[in-house]
């Protein structure tokens, strides 16, 4: 653990910089659209074009970084990441936005692409799953601190751009500033998307899910919280307390699919994302106005388990391949996500549309967890002998980042050349 905090302390502030500026710049659009009249469709399909960057960005920006190295790459990154950001605040269009969405998407893939590279290659391998935890920890701590940014200023104002701007750019300091050689990129893997799915269904529907999950919520929540009537201080802390929920709950439900059942595990988690998605509906319906406590109560219990479900479809399927194999079986989870990642916020708007109203939302996301739940158990009840495991891998923290995380994931085999040796415990930045 102390290695983990003194070689990367200065990577680990320019990721929190990073996200927090994400995390504020989602929210601060949706809601922005939300107070300029865009249609609920529109901003579901403006918001869902950065999911989509991210899927392209995964294919795409290795091809910068192996070409320029990692520190230039960087810098291309971060300041197309700035410049996206900020224009936002120029242009106040649907076409604009988009467009907009879609660079910064493919951004933040090429951005955390070089990230995890670094952590990658400055790693030893007893220290894998220390550095891993930290990282992953962080992510979700800068998106969750970025909602309660929303508060700094008038959203109707260009200046929460301006500061998501000054967020990307200061991410940029600590790499650009480095006198570390460029790290080794690892090679990209094939992989056989049919295969993997006839192996493990139930992990690459979980990724699927998760991504409707996930994007819905940072896509379209803060629209669903202005529309049922909360002023910007709630929306913000309502975000903040799902996202950061979502960190907190991680553990502990890891620790309960490692010792139970893991499809019980991931069909149970299912079950109460229905359930808390439902509440949420009932309570916008009835009490709207009332106790707020109640409601951001009721979102940080979604949130924590919603979150998790990523998570858990990444164990469930590594469970029936070998530790080689993780790369390229996290690049097609990482497909799936980013598949549901687009079409969630689209879904969710059709059903915000209608006569439902913004907890439309929440009606939503409860149909994509009960649809999950009852295939976890039809299929379970169906071909039990497709999800029998000998021995299950250990449940791990993860986030949909790049395909270059798997590298970093302490359950698969250290990659040669990615490694420093037990000993090196220098500094990643000098």
């Amino acid at each position: 653990m102390v290695f983990a905090l003194t070689a990367f302390s200065s990577l680990f502030c320019a990721v929190f910089m990073l996200l927090a500026g994400v995390g504020l710049l989602t929210t601060l659009l949706s809601l922005r659209m939300t107070m300029e009249g865009f249609s609920v469709q529109t901003t579901g399909m403006i918001m869902s074009f950065y999911f989509l960057g991210l899927v392209t960005g995964s294919f795409i920006c290795h091809h910068l970084v192996q070409r320029v190295g990692h520190i230039r790459a960087f810098a291309v990154f971060a300041a197309m990441c700035c410049v996206s950001a900020l224009a936002h605040g120029l242009w106040i269009s649907m076409y604009a936005w988009g467009f907009f969405r879609l660079v910064t998407g493919v951004s933040i893939t090429g951005l955390y692409m070089v990230i995890e590279s670094w952590l990658n290659e400055y790693t030893p391998s007893k220290d894998r799953g220390k550095v891993f935890s930290i990282y992953m920890a962080i992510t979700y701590l800068g998106l969750g601190v970025g909602q309660f940014l929303l508060m700094v200023s008038d959203v109707s104002r260009t200046d929460q751009f301006m500061i998501v701007g000054m967020l990307m750019c200061l991410s940029l300091v600590p790499v650009a500033s480095t006198r570390s050689i460029n790290p080794v990129m690892p090679e990209r893997v094939q992989f056989d998307l049919v295969h993997i799915i006839r192996k493990a269904p139930l992990g690459i529907a979980g990724g699927l899910v998760a991504g409707m999950l996930n994007s819905t919520i940072f896509s379209l929540g803060a629209v669903f919280a202005f529309g049922i009537g909360l002023p910007v201080n709630q929306i913000s802390f309502f975000m903040g307390t799902i996202i950061i929920s979502g960190l907190v709950f991680q553990y502990p439900v890891g620790v309960l699919s490692d010792r139970y059942d893991r499809n019980i595990v991931l069909g149970a988690v299912a079950l109460i994302v229905t359930f808390c998605a439902l509440l949420i509906t009932g309570y916008a319906i009835v009490d709207s106005s009332g106790n707020f406590m109640v409601l951001g109560v009721m979102g940080a219990v979604y949130g924590g388990f919603a979150f998790t479900v990523y998570p858990l479809s990444v164990a469930h399927t590594h469970d029936f391949f070998e530790p080689d194999e993780i790369i390229p079986v996290s690049s097609a989870l990482l497909l799936s996500f980013g598949v549901g990642g687009v079409t969630g916020p689209m879904l969710a708007s059709v059903f915000m549309a209608s006569r439902l109203g913004p907890r439309g939302m929440f009606v939503f996301l409860a149909i994509v967890g009960m649809c999950y739940c009852a295939a976890v158990f039809w299929f379970r009840a169906k071909r039990p002998e497709r999800l029998v495991v000998e021995q299950p891998v250990p449940f791990v923290v993860v986030r949909s980042t790049s395909p270059l995380a798997a590298a970093l994931d302490p359950r698969s085999e250290p990659v040669d050349g990615l490694q420093k040796s037990e000993g090196d415990t220098g500094e990643i930045l000098h």
